[in-house]
């Protein structure tokens, strides 16, 4: 039996999942881990905590099964990035996603960039590149710029400086041409960037030392990975222009597939390419954080049940737990609105889940007016995907139904990268 294995890096933990050549799972493993965030010497061992969740995640996995794994594939949080050497080994701290240390150097950024780009954000990977050349106390001439995914297949198939359009999007990289930009190319850095392939892309089989020490075989081919918010847009099933994927975490993020690419950095909005497609998304600060704010877990599943969700609750709030917003509103002032607050728990409840339903809905609406496709189907990822109160409010205010994903893992979806899904079969309709 072929098995491919696809492996999924977050900020806690890493989870693999293990697929057939029908998709079946056939087996799943997760590790957690603490990021160590501090000193030098802390900062430096985050990658070897890195290394060693990979490690001993793929140990987890029965050795009967992964002697059938014939091909691999990493995702990682957009972003994260880290500076090695020629051999491989990290010469400064990984930078985290969330990590906005670029903000000392953005000036430099909008001297180099377009207006209007993504990389115009002070946690971009471009931001960051810039910040290690300018800040860096270690020799960085002749190092190698790599993402967090990248980093990781690198360990094991020992080819250094190879990165996927999807982690290379914040760096600058131009997915439209699949080239890197004059402006970028220009830059007077003495680090390499990495060479950019289409996510999937078989790139080597896993070092013959590696493949003995975990049980792999020696022709497992490591592919070129992507970013863990593709990777659960991939696992969701939806493929088609129109189809969206909104995760209800602690933010509210949205991807609308879409003939036409849209990017306009005043909302965060930005493209992902997929094939011929491209996946247009947006971040809202509201979210489940909110919830929790107020409820448990415990209280939102039985006050839910509660909820008269046929009739639209006249409260209209802007649920944040601190100021300021981007998509759909851009205004870094933006105030919480959490006010009247009903005696009612399951009245404040309803207030809640329908604002953020209205942001939702909002959200959409503004893709489709900066030119995205017409939206179709949402499916739907994260926690707030097992609310049934909150999905029925969210269908009567987006007007589109709202389904269940095929599967929620953004492992699953970097499993289907290994097994040889290529975003060339997201094709438009016809």
């Amino acid at each position: 039996m072929n098995l491919y294995l696809g492996i999924d890096f977050g900020t806690s933990g890493t989870r693999a999942v293990i697929i057939d050549a029908a998709g079946v799972i056939q087996a799943e493993a997760k590790y957690s881990f603490e990021l160590v965030l501090g000193s030098t010497e802390a900062l430096t061992s985050t990658a070897i905590v890195w290394k060693q969740a990979l490690f001993t995640l793929i140990g987890q996995i029965p050795l009967q099964i992964r002697k059938e794994i014939k091909a691999i594939a990493f995702d990682g949080t957009s972003s994260t990035v880290v500076l090695c050497d020629a051999t491989g080994q990290p010469i400064t701290e990984p930078l985290m996603y969330n990590d906005g240390r670029g903000v000392e150097v953005m000036e430099m950024v909008k001297a180099i960039a377009p207006p209007n780009h993504t990389v115009l954000s002070a946690t971009s990977s471009l931001a960051k590149l810039l910040w290690l050349t300018q800040n860096s106390k270690f020799k960085i001439q002749n190092s190698y710029f790599l993402h967090q995914a990248d980093w990781l297949a690198f360990l094991l198939h020992g080819q250094l400086g190879i990165s996927d359009y999807h982690n290379a999007l914040k760096l600058g990289y131009d997915v439209e041409n699949l080239c890197y930009p004059d402006w970028l190319k220009n830059l007077q850095i003495s680090i390499h960037l990495p060479k950019i392939v289409a996510p999937g892309t078989p790139i080597a089989n896993v070092l013959p030392e590696i493949a003995n020490q975990l049980g792999l075989p020696r022709d497992c081919i490591v592919c070129a990975g992507t970013t863990d918010s593709i990777a659960a847009f991939l696992a969701s099933g939806a493929m088609s222009p129109g189809e969206a994927v909104t995760s209800l975490g602690s933010t509210l993020v949205l991807k609308l597939l879409s003939h036409t690419r849209v990017d306009d950095a005043q909302y965060g909005i930005y493209s992902h390419r997929l094939g011929d497609l491209w996946l247009v998304g947006g971040a809202s600060n509201t979210g489940g954080a909110v919830l929790r704010h107020f409820f448990s877990d415990a209280e939102l599943e039985s006050l839910s049940c509660k909820i008269p969700v046929e009739k639209e609750s006249p409260l209209e709030y802007y649920p944040l737990l601190k100021e300021g917003d981007r998509f759909p509103i851009n205004d870094p002032h933006l105030p919480p609105n959490l006010k009247p607050r009903p005696a009612d728990s399951v009245e404040f409840l309803h207030g809640l889940l329908e604002s953020i339903a209205r942001i939702e809905a909002r959200g959409y609406q503004l893709l489709q007016q900066l030119g995205a496709t017409q939206l179709t189907h949402v499916y739907t990822a994260g926690g707030g995907a097992k609310n049934p109160s909150w999905r029925a409010i969210r269908a009567r205010q987006i007007g589109v139904p709202i389904l269940s994903p095929n599967q929620t893992a953004a492992a699953y979806g970097t499993a289907l990268l290994a097994q040889g899904y290529r975003l060339g079969d997201i094709k438009p309709c016809t």
